[in-house]
């Protein structure tokens, strides 16, 4: 099991904090309609630490015409095929571990 978790590090790294920004985007874009864009409230504040540079990346890949509302939900998904992506191509370079049967 050590070797399932150390043995492929790069592999990990990668996916959890693609993951972890692409729901925090999620999170961010489900959030918004209920608190001001500069509230206080932690999670809130959590939310935009995560995600304004995912969102940056979005205003400036998107038309124009795309609500800034959805920006979150853009980069999201764009994270998620990002995500998809570089799993395939750790898993094809030997980087991703392999789930084989006994």
């Amino acid at each position: 099991m050590q070797e399932f978790v150390s043995g492929h590090w790069l592999f990990w790294l990668v996916n959890y904090t693609l993951a972890l920004a692409a729901w925090a985007c999620l999170g961010r874009f489900m959030m918004q309609p209920f608190v001001a864009a500069d509230s206080a409230n932690y999670i809130w504040r959590g939310f935009r630490m995560l995600t304004d540079w995912a969102v940056f990346c979005a205003l400036h890949m998107v038309p124009s015409y795309v609500r800034p509302i959805f920006l979150p939900l853009v980069a999201a998904f764009w994270l998620f095929a990002i995500r998809f992506v570089a799993s395939l191509f750790l898993l094809t370079q030997g980087f991703a571990p392999r789930v084989t049967g006994s």
